[in-house]
């Protein structure tokens, strides 16, 4: 199976806010540079994560042929949403990193719940190649599940994976 998994605009948010889960919303000028910049096999099935971010992106590539599906969303970081980074207590932030798989931040979503989530999506898919627009922090449980170790030490490799998928970026797996 291939998978064209292409990370979502950069939302209209300010700098430093956690936003996982949250619909926040993303400018026309935005959504219009990562739609120019992508280059992708036609054709192909869609599915995206229904927060805005990514069902607009998808329903520009595919007009009338997108499946949204909830286990693509970003984690859910529950009363952390939409609050700066910089005003999630550290000891919080520190009780997540000991137990990166377990803890849930802002009482919402553990990194496992996610896995869990997104493993079901990819159990679910019988197509032998599709384009998905979501997230990065489901762009790394993708590919990390894609490399297939158990679930658990899938997850875990996502959650200790830095961070460097840029917004509009297209990551292929299985080529």
């Amino acid at each position: 199976m291939t998978l064209y998994l292409v990370r979502h605009p950069q939302p209209d948010v300010a700098a430093g806010l956690c936003y996982g889960a949250s619909d926040v919303p993303i400018t026309e000028a935005e959504l219009a540079r990562v739609h120019a910049g992508l280059a992708l096999p036609r054709g192909l099935p869609v599915y995206a994560s229904p927060l805005r971010r990514c069902a607009l992106l998808a329903e520009r590539l595919a007009p009338g042929r997108v499946t949204l599906d909830a286990r693509l969303a970003e984690m859910d970081f529950g009363a952390w949403e939409l609050r700066p980074w910089s005003d999630i207590p550290r000891a919080d932030v520190d009780a997540w990193t000991a137990d990166l798989l377990h803890y849930r931040p802002g009482g919402a979503e553990n990194v496992l719940d996610v896995a869990r989530r997104v493993q079901g999506f990819i159990d679910e898919l019988n197509e032998s190649s599709a384009l998905v627009i979501c997230h990065a922090g489901t762009i790394r449980l993708l590919a990390a599940l894609h490399g297939g170790a158990p679930l658990e030490q899938a997850a875990l490799n996502a959650a200790r994976t830095p961070h460097r998928i840029a917004y509009g970026q297209l990551v292929v797996l299985g080529v």
